[in-house]
């Protein structure tokens, strides 16, 4: 009852919805994305991420500096249930802006003027 009870927790909050939102749509994101396409601080994004991962909701990988996210395939139990009810529900869910969003924040992101790793999916 308590991982169920974890992760609704985890589901519930609008800024970590929509991450996953971004996540279902694109595989994997560095840190540095969902700063940019959410207007949140880098440290905001990584404390969403991190509680998403102890719920076992997504999984993480380091490439020298950066952080990147996927959604855990390999949940099991509750988290298992959750994200295959979220791949239902969530993609028609996804707000025009957060898209118009993303594709600014890779323009932005592909000029070379950011500090940010590119995305490598993998």
């Amino acid at each position: 009852m308590r991982s169920l009870a974890n992760v609704l927790k985890a589901c519930s909050d609008e800024t970590r919805l929509s991450m996953l939102l971004l996540l279902l749509h694109e595989g994997e994101l560095c840190v540095c994305d969902f700063v940019g396409v959410l207007g949140v601080t880098q440290s905001k994004a990584s404390r969403h991420l991190r509680y998403l991962v102890n719920a076992g909701l997504l999984r993480d990988r380091r490439e020298a500096v950066w952080a990147y996210y996927r959604i855990a395939e390999d949940a099991g139990g509750v988290q298992s249930a959750v994200l295959a009810g979220l791949r239902r529900i969530l993609p028609k869910q996804l707000p025009a802006e957060l898209l118009a969003a993303l594709e600014t924040w890779r323009k932005h992101k592909g000029s070379g003027a950011l500090a940010c790793g590119t995305r490598t999916a993998r």
